[in-house]
């Protein structure tokens, strides 16, 4: 990556513990993310790719067979899911691929954006059926965010976030919210 998104080796190892669940067998075998950073998360979006193949991968080269085994059973693939509503023309370049990847142009408003977040959750929420939400509520997508390049409202950050929300408490998916993005030369 490179992004403010990307995920360091740390965090991974979170995850991964997370994922595991706890010795009575429960576990979340599915989360979504829900990116709204005006930035590609181009950290998240790493994590659902497929794996390299188990004999040429440098992690399992020299693992016993259940260690082999362990690291494939705790791979993100096919159970973190990243929708991700990023301005086309920002940073990064090149784009990594995200499994929901909604490219939005210069001065997206807040109709077409609203719009293009309500159609593209509900096509995650039908294909992945999420367990848990994380969600990222960018406010460099801001009118005035000097980086930013999308021109959404404040109420128009508002209803987004509300939807998002919403659509989580409706199908009964826990979901946690982060603030991210904003950027101006006012340091308070």
């Amino acid at each position: 990556g490179g992004d403010v998104d990307s995920v360091d080796d740390g965090d991974c190892r979170l995850l991964r513990e997370f994922y595991r669940g706890d010795e009575e067998g429960t576990s979340i075998d599915r989360v979504l993310v829900v990116d709204c950073d005006v930035h590609q998360g181009d950290g998240t979006s790493t994590f659902s790719r497929k794996p390299p193949a188990v004999k040429s991968s440098i992690a399992t080269r020299d693992c016993a067979d259940d260690d082999r085994d362990r690291i494939l059973r705790n791979n993100l693939h096919d159970r973190l899911f990243t929708l991700d509503l990023h301005a086309a023309n920002n940073y990064p370049h090149p784009k990594e691929t995200s499994n929901y990847d909604i490219p939005l142009p210069d001065e997206c408003d807040d109709t077409t954006y609203l719009a293009a977040l309500k159609t593209s959750l509900a096509k995650a929420f039908t294909e992945v059926q999420p367990q848990l939400v994380l969600y990222n509520a960018g406010v460099d997508v801001f009118h005035a965010d000097k980086l930013g390049r999308l021109n959404l409202s404040w109420e128009g950050m508002e209803r987004r976030d509300e939807h998002v929300i919403r659509t989580c408490v409706e199908n009964g998916i826990p979901v946690a919210c982060v603030v991210g993005g904003g950027y101006d030369d006012d340091a308070r």
